[in-house]
């Protein structure tokens, strides 16, 4: 990877979106042109952003830019994830088995499940009545 060029992907978790960059930097995070915690404002959020880059043995060594929307914090970061996971691989092919064994990779496919007709939510009925 040149000193200039930005890697691209992309990462989805329910209905978050998150786009990443990836530059050669000093380890910096920004989320929609804010610092990431003062995007997300939790610690842990920001260590699950991090992790990536402790199994593949290169933190402080990318800057990472993205953009996400749709959803709540927990799935934005979890779209990130996968992102930068994603993007890891572009700089380095033998990245994907690490972050792969660490489940990085995988796309989390749990959604909320939609509202039925006739009742108040997904799986809640109305109270039944005898009389």
């Amino acid at each position: 990877m040149s000193k200039t060029a930005s890697l691209y992907a992309t990462g989805r978790r329910k209905e978050s979106v998150a786009r990443v960059w990836l530059t050669p930097g000093s380890g910096k995070i920004q989320v929609n042109e804010q610092e990431v915690l003062d995007y997300f404002g939790r610690k842990t959020l920001e260590m699950i952003l991090r992790q990536p880059f402790g199994v593949t043995k290169t933190e402080g060594q990318y800057d990472v830019r993205a953009t996400v929307n749709g959803g709540g914090l927990t799935g934005q970061a979890g779209a990130m994830l996968l992102g930068i996971a994603r993007v890891l691989i572009k700089t380095n092919a033998d990245f994907k088995k690490a972050l792969r064994d660490s489940g990085f990779l995988t796309r989390d496919p749990r959604m909320k499940e939609r509202k039925k007709y006739g009742q108040p939510g997904a799986r809640k009925r109305f109270q039944f009545s005898k009389r």
